[in-house]
Parts: C-alpha cells; sequence; structure tokens
C-alpha cells in the first residue's frame, strides 16, 4: 500500500516536473517571439527613419537645385534683356541702327554695319544728330530715328533747307558751329557742336550739323 502511494507520488511530481518545463519553454518562446517581433518593428521603424531622411535630404538637395537654376535663368533673363537692343532699323547706307531705350525721353542707337559699332547717337534732354559720311541720322527724344544720304551744304553761311526752314551756321571754333534753324516766326530752335554732331526734329523736318560745319535737312 505504501509503495503504491509512493510510485503515485513519485509520478505526479515527474508529471508536474514535465509541466512546469513546459510552461517555462513555452514562455521562452513567447519572449523569444515578442523579442523577434520588437527588433522587427524597430528595424522597420530605422528603415522607415532612414527612408525618410533620406528623401528629405533629396527633397532639399533639389530644392537648393532648383533655386541655383532659378537664379540662373533669372541671370540669364537679365543678362539678355540687358544686352539686346529694343529693336532694329535698316539706315539709309545699308547699315543698322539698334535702338535702346535707356529711360524716359533717353535712348541710345548703336549703327552697326557687317557686326562693327560704327558710331553711337544717345538722346539727353535733346535730340541727336550724326553725320556718318554723308549719311545723316537723326534720334529723336522719342526714340524714332530718321536717315538720308545727301543735301549737306558748307556753312558757315545761310542756307535753305526742306521743310521750308533757313539756317544762318556761324563758326565758333575749332569743331564747333552754331546753326539758328529760323521758320516764318523767327528763330525756332538753335543747334550747337561741341566737338560732335547735333541733330534735331523740326516739326517733322529732321536736320543735322556736324562738327564740321555741314548742314543737312530731310523732310
Amino acid at each position: 500500500m505504501n509503495a503504491r502511494r509512493t510510485r503515485r507520488t513519485v509520478r505526479s511530481a515527474g508529471l508536474v516536473a514535465v509541466a512546469v518545463a513546459a510552461a517555462l519553454s513555452l514562455t521562452a518562446c513567447q519572449g523569444g517571439d515578442k523579442d523577434a517581433a520588437l527588433e522587427k518593428k524597430d528595424s522597420a521603424s530605422a528603415a522607415a527613419s532612414s527612408t525618410g531622411n533620406g528623401e528629405a535630404k533629396s527633397d532639399a538637395v533639389r530644392t537648393e537645385a532648383g533655386k541655383a537654376q532659378a537664379g540662373r535663368s533669372s541671370a540669364s533673363a537679365t543678362s539678355s534683356k540687358k544686352g539686346s537692343p529694343d529693336r532694329t532699323q535698316k539706315l539709309a547706307d545699308g547699315s543698322t541702327a539698334e535702338i535702346y531705350k535707356l529711360g524716359e525721353q533717353h535712348y541710345r542707337a548703336k549703327i552697326v554695319n557687317s557686326g562693327s559699332v560704327l558710331a553711337t547717337l544717345e538722346t539727353k534732354g535733346h535730340d541727336a544728330g550724326l553725320d556718318a559720311n554723308d549719311m545723316f541720322v537723326v534720334l529723336t527724344l522719342g526714340g524714332e530715328v530718321h536717315s538720308w544720304m545727301g543735301g549737306g551744304q558748307q556753312g558757315p553761311g545761310t542756307f535753305k533747307l526742306a521743310g521750308g526752314w533757313t539756317a544762318k551756321v556761324k563758326k565758333l571754333g575749332e569743331l564747333r558751329y552754331r546753326a539758328q534753324i529760323i521758320g516764318n516766326e523767327g528763330v525756332a530752335a538753335t543747334l550747337e557742336t561741341n566737338g560732335h554732331d547735333a541733330g534735331l526734329d523740326a516739326n517733322g523736318s529732321y536736320i543735322v550739323l556736324s562738327a564740321g560745319g555741314v548742314i543737312s535737312a530731310h523732310a
């Protein structure tokens, strides 16, 4: 009788030990699974963070590149605008006037032939004129260019001009002449050279007085 009780007690103890071992094993497995899951989660978070940072860096690089490109485009546009004439116009001798607007009633005209700038006119509060080897050019305060060939008369003296005007030309000094432009009501305007040619828009008649005293008009 005592022997049977001892065997049952031993057998029960053995079953309890097995059950405890199984429980510990299951707990360990579950712990391992949780650790693995946490590791996977941490890895995924790290990967997402890394990807996010990479995308942020890429966005930053793209943004900076875009700003640089915009800056270059703006600089290019500004440079292009600054260097290009507002318009061009063919002149009487076949050359070209490149006309630039610099401000209100302020214009510059470059006389260009075969890629070379032959002369420059600029209005600064008054019309400008040029005697370019018997081609006469007037640049007005409004940016208009008028050119014609010939018709020059050598001063000093009094000369009849196109448009019904009369010019009294006086020599004041070396390369310095003055021309009074006279109409029906007396002196309407005065042109004076001071080392450079002068020009005038006289109500639709265009007059040039050169530094050498040559005067010509075209209507």
